[in-house]
């Protein structure tokens, strides 16, 4: 079996498995019994499918995750002859991806070079790749995406780029021109690709889960990380329960058990924050601890 095709293999089960201890079994298998090369990633997706899993609620795999997409970063560097390359690569530049104790290119004991700045953050310009739209300004703004879409990603340059040509354009499409809001936008999406804490959504724009014309059109509050979106839901209750106001009465009652002291002692209010036809919300505050919920 091929290197790509063992590859494939453990990284379908990687995706169909529903246990923690089984991702992190998996994840220790390939950081360390495999290594890489552009090719093999490319064929495998084995770098997308890891690189999803760095923001998974479990620590353990979601750091295993980093440092797996960090090797194979190095290792593909070193293969391509880049910041990170060892002397000894071989002069046609196909680095194989090796199980340990076979002929390698770079020897399993070896330890990685360090990552420089330029290949912690890709860029067009790093990798040399080129929009080639015929238009300046387009040009300059695919390139933007791709800087996003490659911040720390381990996918291959022709597929970032493939991406960043496809937003580009369903941008584009929105506004006819490359306008201030063909602009605006541009920037709004490039921002958000280069969070730092959403690498979930550079993510699923390169591996294609997320569509590019899609996300031409998300706003920024859809472009936001489940942990943001979490953080804003909860500003936007405890602003609800001040803006209802010191002088509306809340009632008392023993109807309700604080989920946090256990407790019964409540006020309540209730409100109709959704349309005519949906049951009213009702706000309820734990007298002993402060603790505040909700319910319809």
């Amino acid at each position: 079996m091929s290197e790509a095709a063992e590859l494939r293999k453990l990284v379908k089960q990687l995706q169909n498995t529903s246990t923690n201890e089984e991702k992190v079994t998996i994840l220790q298998i390939l950081k360390k019994d495999f290594q890489v090369n552009e090719a093999i990633l490319r064929e495998s997706k084995a770098g997308l499918a890891v690189g999803k899993l760095r923001t998974h609620e479990a620590k353990e795999v979601s750091d295993l995750a980093k440092e797996i997409v960090k090797k194979w970063k190095n290792e593909v560097e070193r293969a391509k002859g880049g910041p990170g390359s060892k002397a000894g690569a071989p002069a046609n530049g196909k680095a194989g991806s090796t199980r340990k104790g076979s002929a390698s290119v770079t020897p399993s004991n070896a330890t990685p070079a360090p990552m420089s700045g330029k290949s912690e953050s890709r860029t067009a310009k790093g990798d040399k790749a080129k929009a080639g739209t015929g238009n300046d300004v387009r040009d300059r703004c695919t390139e933007l995406l791709y800087d996003g879409l490659a911040f720390d990603s381990g996918a291959p340059s022709d597929l970032i780029m493939t991406r960043a040509k496809a937003v580009e354009a369903g941008v584009f499409a929105q506004f006819g021109s490359a306008n201030a809001e063909y602009k605006g936008k541009i920037r709004s999406l490039f921002v958000n690709l280069k969070d730092k804490g959403n690498p979930g959504l550079r993510e699923s724009v390169v591996s294609g889960e997320l569509l590019a014309e899609k996300f031409s059109k998300m706003s920024s509050e859809e472009m936001s990380s489940e942990e943001r979106r979490a953080a804003d839901r909860k500003i936007k209750e405890e602003n609800f329960f001040k803006s209802l106001g010191a002088g509306e009465q809340e009632a008392e009652t023993e109807g309700f058990q604080c989920g946090r002291c256990k407790q019964r002692k409540c006020r309540y209010r209730q409100a109709q924050t959704r349309s005519a036809d949906e049951p009213m919300t009702t706000f309820v505050t734990c007298v002993n601890c402060g603790n505040k919920w909700k319910f319809s």
